[in-house]
């Protein structure tokens, strides 16, 4: 026999808020600290890359440090190197699985066409990497596919083809998807490289005149 719920004990009063401190002011950024990407991005969301057109701008006055300039673009550039890094290891997945999932769905394809006819029909089957042998395919109504994460789930033909032709068409966005991503990748690395050898040069031109100044000084 179940026992009546009890009523929930009164909740307590809120305590005041204590008085919150007046948050510091953000100073300014420096001019050497510039953000190096764009506000824009493409349509998965990658940044675009700056072009200094300005390195003297850039950096913010002919007497600035170029050091955090140059650290700043060189994180941005080993983002943009790590993002490519991982869309070639996606390209090289979907490389591998848009023709598996063609071989299949063709595989679906046959089938049911064979069901149609009312007729069996001779294959391979492959018994391992390297192993393959022939034998006589009745008709069938169902199907086996791999899902992932080891498991195997029975389809119906036609769900099954429902299913393939699915995943074929992701896949097949997801894959141009990448290709241009990659492209894109490329030409901000480009970009990032090019403001990077700028920056780099005009640290060298301007530590190079201070001394030549600093001797005649002296001199």
């Amino acid at each position: 026999m179940s026992q009546p719920a009890s009523a929930p004990a009164p909740a307590p009063a809120p305590a005041p808020a204590p008085a919150s401190a007046p948050a510091p002011s953000t100073p300014a950024r420096p001019a050497t600290e510039q953000l190096a990407v764009l506000p824009e991005s493409n349509p998965r969301g990658i940044p675009k890359a700056v072009f200094i057109d300005s390195v003297a701008d850039f950096l913010g006055g002919p007497d600035e440090d170029a050091e955090p300039a140059l650290k700043s673009l060189q994180e941005v550039l080993a983002k943009y190197k790590f993002m490519e890094s991982n869309q070639l290891s996606r390209r090289a997945g979907l490389d591998e699985k848009v023709p598996e999932l063609q071989r299949t769905l063709a595989m679906v394809e046959t089938l049911q066409r064979k069901k149609d006819d009312a007729c069996e029909f001779e294959t391979t089957f492959e018994l391992s990497d390297t192993l393959y042998a022939r034998g006589i395919v009745d008709e069938v109504d169902e199907v086996y596919i791999w899902l992932g994460a080891n498991t195997m789930l029975s389809y119906p033909l036609p769900d099954a083809h429902a299913l393939l032709s699915t995943k074929l068409s992701t896949a097949r966005t997801s894959l141009r998807n990448v290709i241009e991503d990659l492209a894109f990748l490329r030409d901000q690395i480009t970009v990032t490289e090019v403001n990077v050898a700028r920056v780099y040069n005009e640290d060298v031109k301007r530590r190079r005149e201070k001394r030549e100044r600093e001797a005649e000084e002296a001199g």
